[in-house]
């Protein structure tokens, strides 16, 4: 029977009994354990002080991946855009930010749009795509005014 997780609660109250030195060890413990959250303890101690790097180094890596995805068959190509869009959800979660979440997943749209062979032919590619603006769009209306009106002008770019 596998170990049973307690709450964030428990943690934190269990973390506070801990020394700042054992709470470095479990860190880099955890850091081993698993590649996200090594990532996600890069991205807090290193990336989460400056935002826009963080967001213009996962735009990079967004620009690789879709240069690397299969076309052979829209089966591949509809597989490696929703890996792609799996990495880009997972970057946003690292950052708990709204603005960075918006602006990465309207990149991610943006290059959608433009991939070359056309989402337009593949059903369910348009799909996923309109499903995602839908989503965007409601992010958005969480947001100040002033940022609503610059996204939303991309979204209006995005669909013509």
């Amino acid at each position: 029977m596998p170990m049973k997780a307690v709450t964030i609660r428990e943690l934190k109250q269990e973390l506070n009994t801990h020394s700042s030195e054992e709470i470095k060890e479990l860190c880099l413990r955890l850091a081993r354990f698993k590649k996200e959250n090594k990532e996600l303890l890069t991205y807090l101690l290193f990336e989460s002080s400056y935002e826009e790097g963080y967001i213009e180094s996962v735009k990079e890596e967004i620009d690789g991946q879709f240069e690397r995805v299969n076309t052979k068959s829209p089966y591949f190509t509809r597989k490696s855009m929703r890996a792609i869009l799996k990495n880009t959800r997972k970057y946003t979660r690292y950052s708990k930010n709204k603005e960075t979440e918006v602006e990465l997943l309207i990149y991610f749209c943006t290059k959608m749009k433009n991939f070359k062979p056309s989402i337009k032919h593949n059903k369910r590619l348009k799909s996923l795509f309109d499903n995602l603006i839908e989503s965007i769009q409601k992010k958005i209306s969480a947001l100040h005014e002033d940022l609503q009106l610059d996204y939303e002008m991309e979204i209006d770019t995005l669909l013509s």
